[in-house]
C-alpha cells in the first residue's frame, strides 16, 4: 500500500477510506481513457462520414447532364453557380466548386472568385488520371475537408471537376457536440462507479466486523497464539466437511508431524467416527463423547460455528482418555488423603474425649498410661522419618498411609533398616507418591482380603545406584498368569475398580527410567520391588 493509500487528504485513512479512494480512482482512469479513446474514435468516424457525403455529393453533381454541357463553355454564364448553390444549401456543404479542365472555377460561394483558378493543389488525380477520392487541404475559405469527382463527356474525357467541400471549423462542431454526449456518459459512468465504490467499501468492512487490516492481523495472531496455548487437539472444519484449523496438540495426539499437516482434509480422514459431519446438518452441541482412534480412546467435545443463525462449520476439542483418567486417580489421591485425615481427626477426638473423662474421674494413672501408649509408637514413627526420610511430601505420605492403615486394623510396618536421604532434586516428588501411593493401596486391600491378621511391609533404601521400594503385604498373592497383565490398563481382579493403579505405577516408572518386578513375599502375599536410578540412564 502507497503512503499516497494510506494517508488522504493529509489524514490517516481507514480501509473503507483507502478503498473507496482507490476504486474511484480506478473508475476515473478507465473512464478516462475510454472516453479519450471514444472521443478519438468519433472524430474519425465523423470525418470520414463527412469525406464520404461530399464525395456522394460530387459525384451526383458531375453526372446532371446540365453541368456536362456547360462546364465546356470557355467563360462561366451564371447557370453552374445557380445550380451549385442550390444543391449546397440542400445538402448543408460549405462550398460547391465546379471548374473546367483547366481548372476555372464556374461556381463559388463567394461569386467575385468565379473565373479564378481553384486552390488547395489537390485537383490533379481528378483532372490528369480521372479519379474521385477525398482530400483534405487548405482553400480560400479556409482548411477544409473535399470530395473530388472528375466529370466525363460522352466520350468519357475528363472535362472538369466537382469538388464539394466542409471546412474543418465546422467538422470539429461536430466532432465536439458527440464528444459532449460522450463526455456525459463519462460522467454519469463516474457518479455510478463512486456511488459502486462506496457501497462494495460498505458491504466489505460489515464482512470483516468493521475491522482494520491492523486488527485482523492482530486477533489472527492472538488467535493462533490462543489456540496452540491450549493442552487439548483443536480442530475446526467449514462447510464442505474439511479441516481448516489443527493445533500442535491435535497433530500430536492424532500422530501426524506438523510438515504432514490435516488442514484441507475431510475429516472424516483426521477424525473418523466424530460424525462433525452431521453437526453442519443438525447443529447439535456434543459433550464428553468417547471416540476411539487409531487405537487411542478420546474424549471429545464439538460444537457448530454460527454466522448470521446459519451454521458454517464446525469445532472439535478432544484429549486422550488415559490422560483424564490420570488426573481422575489423583484427584482421588487427594480425596483419600483429605478422609485419612478426617479419619485420624475424628480417631483422635474420641481419644482425647476418652482421656478427658478418665481425669473428670480421678483415674489420673490410667489417662497417663492411655497417653503414653498413644504417643509412645506415633512419636517414634515421626522422629525415624523426620530422620529417614527428610522430604516433606514423602513423610506425610508415609505418615499418611500409617494412620489409613490404623483405621483399617492393618499391622502397617516400615522396615527401620530403611533410609531415603539421597533423593535427586530433580526427582519429581508426585510422581514417587503415585508409584507408593498406589502399591500401598493395592497391598491395603491384598491384605484385607487375605487369611489371618492383615500385614503389610515397605521397605526403603537409597544405598548405591538406585532408589529402591519394597511393598510386600499378607494377602493371596497374585496368580502366575496375571503377573504381565496387572500392569495394563484397564486389568483388574477386583470388583468396583478401573484397573488403572499398577497401569499408574509403570508409567510414571518409566517416566522415570525406573522398573518393577513381582514375586512372593515372605507374609504369604505379593511382593513388588520397584528400582529407580538416581541418574536418568543414557539411551
Amino acid at each position: 500500500m502507497t503512503a499516497t493509500a494510506k494517508t488522504f487528504l493529509g489524514i490517516q485513512a481507514t480501509l473503507q477510506a483507502r478503498m473507496i479512494f482507490l476504486v474511484c480512482l480506478l473508475v476515473l482512469s478507465l473512464t478516462l481513457v475510454s472516453g479519450a479513446i471514444y472521443t478519438a474514435i468519433i472524430g474519425e468516424v465523423v470525418e470520414d462520414q463527412i469525406g464520404k457525403r461530399a464525395l456522394q455529393v460530387s459525384r451526383t453533381v458531375a453526372q446532371i447532364p446540365l453541368v456536362k454541357r456547360k462546364i465546356v463553355d470557355p467563360r462561366p454564364d451564371g447557370v453552374l453557380q445557380e445550380l451549385a448553390e442550390r444543391i449546397r444549401k440542400e445538402v448543408g456543404a460549405e462550398f460547391i466548386v465546379i471548374g473546367n479542365r483547366k481548372g476555372i472555377r464556374f461556381s463559388h460561394p463567394v461569386p467575385e472568385r468565379i473565373g479564378q483558378a481553384m486552390v488547395g493543389g489537390d485537383n490533379a488525380p481528378a483532372l490528369e488520371r480521372g479519379e474521385s477520392y477525398v482530400s483534405r487541404a487548405v482553400g480560400t475559405l479556409g482548411p477544409s475537408v473535399r470530395g473530388k469527382v472528375p466529370i466525363f463527356d460522352d466520350a468519357g474525357q475528363v472535362i472538369g471537376v466537382v469538388s464539394v467541400g466542409y471546412l474543418q471549423e465546422g467538422v470539429r462542431d461536430l466532432v465536439h457536440a458527440q464528444q459532449l454526449k460522450v463526455g456525459l456518459l463519462v460522467g454519469i459512468l463516474m457518479v455510478i462507479g463512486i456511488f459502486g465504490a462506496v457501497q462494495i467499501s460498505g458491504r466489505f468492512k460489515r464482512a470483516i466486523f468493521d475491522l482494520e487490516p491492523e486488527q485482523i492481523a492482530r486477533l489472527f495472531s492472538e488467535r493462533t497464539s490462543i489456540i496452540e496455548s491450549i493442552r487439548e487437539g483443536i480442530v475446526a472444519i467449514d462447510r464442505n466437511a474439511r479441516v481448516t484449523v489443527a493445533n500442535r496438540h491435535a497433530l500430536e495426539i492424532l500422530g501426524r508431524s506438523a510438515e504432514e499437516g490435516v488442514v484441507g482434509l475431510p475429516i472424516r480422514e483426521v477424525l473418523p467416527g466424530a460424525k462433525l459431519s452431521h453437526i453442519l446438518s443438525g447443529g447439535e452441541k456434543r459433550q464428553d463423547q468417547e471416540l476411539e482412534v487409531a487405537g487411542t480412546t478420546m474424549i471429545i467435545n464439538t460444537v457448530p460455528m454460527l454466522e448470521k443463525g446459519e451454521i458454517t462449520g464446525a469445532v472439535a476439542s478432544f484429549r486422550r482418555k488415559d490422560e483424564l483418567d490420570i488426573l481422575a486417580k489423583q484427584l482421588s489421591q487427594v480425596k483419600e488423603y483429605s478422609e485419612m485425615l478426617r479419619a485420624q481427626t475424628h480417631e483422635y477426638s474420641n481419644k482425647l474425649h476418652t482421656i478427658a473423662g478418665l481425669i473428670q474421674i480421678d483415674h489420673n494413672k490410667e489417662a497417663l498410661e492411655l497417653i503414653g501408649r498413644e504417643t509412645a509408637g506415633y512419636q517414634g514413627l515421626i522422629a525415624f522419618l523426620a530422620k529417614a526420610v527428610p522430604f516433606p511430601v514423602l513423610a506425610a505420605f508415609i505418615l499418611g498411609k500409617y494412620n489409613h492403615a490404623q483405621e483399617l486394623r492393618i499391622a502397617f510396618e516400615i522396615d527401620p533398616d530403611s533410609q531415603l536421604t539421597d533423593v535427586p532434586a530433580e526427582m519429581s516428588r508426585e510422581k514417587l507418591v503415585t508409584i507408593l501411593g498406589n502399591l500401598v493401596d493395592n497391598a491395603f486391600d491384598a491384605a484385607l482380603q487375605g487369611k489371618g491378621k492383615a500385614r503389610v511391609k515397605l521397605s526403603m533404601t537409597d544405598l548405591g545406584n538406585d532408589l529402591v521400594f519394597e511393598v510386600e503385604d499378607s494377602g493371596r498373592g497374585i496368580p502366575a498368569e496375571h503377573s504381565e497383565q496387572i500392569f495394563e490398563k484397564g486389568f483388574t481382579t477386583k470388583l468396583n475398580d478401573r484397573g488403572q493403579g499398577l497401569y499408574l505405577v509403570n508409567k510414571a516408572l518409566h517416566e522415570l527410567g525406573g522398573q518393577i518386578t513381582l514375586s512372593e513375599s515372605e507374609l504369604g502375599g505379593a511382593l513388588f520391588s520397584v528400582f529407580i536410578p538416581k541418574r536418568r540412564r543414557e539411551q
